[in-house]
């Protein structure tokens, strides 16, 4: 092929990203756009190799390290950009309290940087209860500003970007899945959400800012990415972009490189090839080396919690362990199922009300958290706190923590603080405020572990002689509450988003002791056992079935049927031969497929290919332009056998044998084919082939549509949505079946299943939400979500 093809094949795939763009809520064909990167990598090649200029071997140069560049470029800005967000959120958080007399720019930390006098206290700073001379501690200026942060968060939120509320880990798996959310990634999202999270989080809701963090770096990797050619036309490129962000942005929240590689890895994408893999671990490592370098706490630490243990664990521990698990287990379950239900109620009843919701939540979260004093400081601090030692030099009492003579009330408080925190998430995660469910879980999971630790450490130093204990030296501490702090934080995560690999190495990275390597990994088992006998799939992958979001889950399901019975077989095809101009813009104006198969007539249903919406509105609309058709124009599909499968989709022909003018479009004013635009070798099977096999080429390949032909006659087609629709109608049978089950068993194992049963069956309205997103045709173009509606 010429030059002159390849810059026209440019232009038109150009001509046609145009028109993809305000495709929003559809799905990315990963087949053919393999296909795409592939040719345009060979077009490159191709171009310069019989050129040895130096400005060929630059661009052959730039073309290979130019996604490393990015990279690069992204994982620096991710780091600075969380360092920024560090600071601002300390500087908000201890603005609520008072302010730096002699820089107001400061928080209390630095403001008291080394100028306390001997009895401890700071003369620079100054309390608001001091300011207005209402005594030493007045605590409803505190409500005051908890409840101004969070109206305006929400009002930023609603006013100017509705996609920075929530996580956004939900959307952001599948927009990297191939789920197109225009604005999602955009710049005015990264910004609000940037300002709406200092707020979110000064304002002490049970929320955290490692779940958005990942949202923003995504933000930051498609912002920056977007400023390259290549990366506006090539999907997978941006899918590794967003993959290694969130790697990124998960190894700066925790700072934990490796950790959030294995995040990505086991979270995020379905798609993780060796290549997406290295990038993930070189934007993690810039990212956390400028977090490094920023050092936004200046303590040398990436995060406050950060801690390390001298002492090693004893085997009779490991008991406590799995009760650790247990708990984690169960908070997860409880937390994603109530959590659930206030989603829906929140979609139904306060959509329309986010900003008093988000007041009334501060305001409330201020009253319950006053009596409590870990409850009252910010839970990254707590955690810090909760995590450390109580023996050794230079330690603190820690609000009473390391009092002997105070342990009765520390438990108490511990599990007040538990019971809250959990009540407060519930209520707060997904409310329209930036908002992470990582931190809480984390507090809430370390309150418990510290309390079982101080539980056990009273019972060991009350009875040293219990055979439980006979591996413990009299002559050194035998039991560390502060690791069973971190254990819980561990296990609390684990149980709410159903991630374990990745959860012991962040662990692992934050302590920096392998010793405690192997508590953690039992820890987790068993809270990741207790939690899939609650139910499967996390918190987010959750939220994307409550949403409609069209994406498979990478659980193993058995269904052990054809995909017969789940195709559709009343389809709008396109024929061969016969069918006019005015036809298909009849068809485009009153469908909203997003691609129709080629048959050779109607009768004989012969498939001869498919050919998208995007492909069909473009040749339209050039035919507009020349003046090449009227509405009696006969339009065919005619197959080019001669070429390449891959010049056929970009609507190349055969060299240069016609002229500038037709080279886009075949055909006169009597007959225009667009043959050169349809897809020759679209994926078929037959319709015998099972379901899980079916499933496997969407989780794999990434197909947009399959269709299903026998003995070359088109019988059906097939789209995620439509698997996913038959998933809802099992998982509908399945529960009433269970509840029939129930009611003509007794006893108390069967009412223990009972409950079992209705903890799908509380998600009824989500799932019949979800089956009326489905009831429209499987290719539409606003595809299974309504999310734009409410917003």
């Amino acid at each position: 092929m010429s030059g002159h093809g390849r810059n026209s094949s440019v232009h038109i795939e150009e001509e046609l990203a145009q028109i993809r763009r305000y495709e929003d809520f559809s799905t990315t064909d990963w087949v053919r756009d393999a296909i795409l990167e592939r040719y345009r990598q060979s077009s490159v090649q191709n171009s310069n190799v019989n050129d040895n200029s130096w400005r060929a071997w630059w661009h052959l140069t730039f073309e290979s390290t130019e996604s490393w560049i990015v990279v690069l470029l992204v994982g620096a800005a991710i780091g600075l950009m969380s360092a920024l967000i560090a600071i601002v959120t300390d500087w908000l958080s201890d603005i609520k309290l008072g302010y730096c007399s002699s820089a107001w720019w400061l928080n209390q930390k630095f403001c008291c940087w080394e100028i306390e006098d001997g009895s401890g206290s700071c003369n620079d700073w100054t309390t608001w209860s001091e300011f207005v001379h209402l005594g030493p501690d007045v605590y409803f200026i505190k409500w005051l500003f908890y409840t101004l942060f969070a109206t305006t968060c929400a009002y930023l939120v609603k006013k100017y970007a509705p996609y920075a509320a929530g996580s956004g880990i939900s959307e952001i798996k599948c927009i990297i899945a191939g789920f197109v959310m225009k604005g999602f990634l955009g710049g005015w999202t990264l910004v609000m959400k940037s300002i709406g999270l200092t707020m979110a989080v000064a304002s002490n809701l049970s929320i955290g800012k490692e779940g958005p963090s990942v949202h923003m770096a995504c933000c930051v990797g498609n912002v920056i990415s977007r400023c390259f050619k290549k990366f506006k036309t090539s999907k997978a490129e941006m899918r590794e972009i967003l993959t290694a962000s969130s790697a990124a942005g998960v190894a700066v929240a925790f700072g934990s490189p490796i950790g959030g590689v294995l995040f990505a890895l086991e979270e995020m994408s379905t798609h993780f090839p060796n290549r997406t893999m290295w990038k993930s671990f070189f934007c993690a490592m810039i990212a956390t080396i400028v977090l490094q370098a920023m050092n936004p706490f200046r303590t040398g630490k990436l995060v406050m919690f950060q801690v390390s243990y001298d002492r090693d664990w004893h085997f009779f521990e490991y008991l406590f362990v799995l009760v650790i698990g247990l708990f984690g287990g169960l908070y997860g379950a409880l937390v994603i199922k109530y959590n659930l239900i206030v989603a829906q109620f929140r979609k139904n009843v306060l959509k329309n009300y986010p900003i008093a919701e988000a007041a009334v939540l501060a305001f409330v979260t201020a009253i319950l958290a006053y009596p409590n004093v870990f409850m009252r400081i910010d839970m990254t601090e707590i955690m810090g706190i909760l995590f450390r030692e109580c023996e050794g030099a230079g330690t603190e009492n820690y609000y009473g923590l390391c009092d002997k003579s105070e342990t009765g009330r520390m438990v108490l408080l511990l599990f007040i603080a538990t019971a809250l925190r959990c009540f407060g998430t519930i209520m707060t995660y997904g409310a329209r405020v930036p908002c992470g469910i990582f931190v809480p879980s984390m507090a809430i999971g370390a309150t418990f572990g510290r309390m079982i630790g101080l539980l056990v450490k009273s019972w060991q130093e009350s009875d040293p002689e219990f055979f439980l204990f006979a591996s413990c030296r009299p002559d050194m501490p035998c039991i560390t509450p502060g690791t069973y702090a971190f254990l819980g934080a561990a296990a609390a995560l684990c149980g709410v988003m159903r991630i374990t690999v990745s959860v012991v190495v962040i662990m692992f990275e934050l302590t920096g002791q392998i010793t405690y390597i192997l508590p953690t990994m039992i820890a987790l088992m068993i809270t990741r056992a207790v939690g899939g006998w609650f139910g499967s799939g996390g918190i987010a992958d959750r939220y994307i079935r409550l949403n409609g979001y069209p994406i498979l889950e990478n659980d193993e399901k058995v269904f052990n049927v054809p995909v017969s019975h789940v195709m559709q077989e009343n389809m709008t095809v396109m024929t061969a031969a016969g069918m006019t101009f005015k036809d298909i813009e009849s068809i485009l104006e009153n469908t909203n497929f997003q691609g129709f198969p080629v048959v050779d007539d109607s009768r004989s249903m012969i498939l001869i290919g498919y050919i998208g919406r995007s492909e069909l509105r473009y040749l339209i609309e050039k035919a507009k332009v020349n003046k090449q058709a009227h509405d009696d124009t006969i339009c065919r599909f005619t197959p080019d056998g001669d070429e390449p499968e891959i010049l056929t989709n970009l609507g190349l022909d055969e060299g240069d044998r016609m002229d500038d003018t037709n080279r886009d479009l075949r055909g006169s004013s009597e007959v225009l084919d667009f043959g050169a635009y349809m897809d020759q070798t679209p994926i078929t099977v037959h319709p015998k082939l099972y379901l899980e096999t079916v499933m496997d080429m969407f989780k794999q390949l990434g197909p947009r549509v399959v269709l299903l032909e026998e003995r070359g006659r088109l019988r059906g087609l097939v789209t995620v949505k439509d698997v996913l629709k038959y998933e809802a109608r099992i998982d509908s049978s399945e529960t009433t079946s269970n509840i029939q089950y129930t009611r003509e068993c007794g006893g108390v194992f069967d009412k223990f299943s009972s409950w079992l049963s209705r903890r799908d069956l509380s998600r009824r309205p989500a799932q019949q939400e979800y089956t009326q997103l489905q009831n429209r045709s499987s290719l539409e173009v606003n595809e299974s979500h309504e999310l734009d509606g409410r917003l």
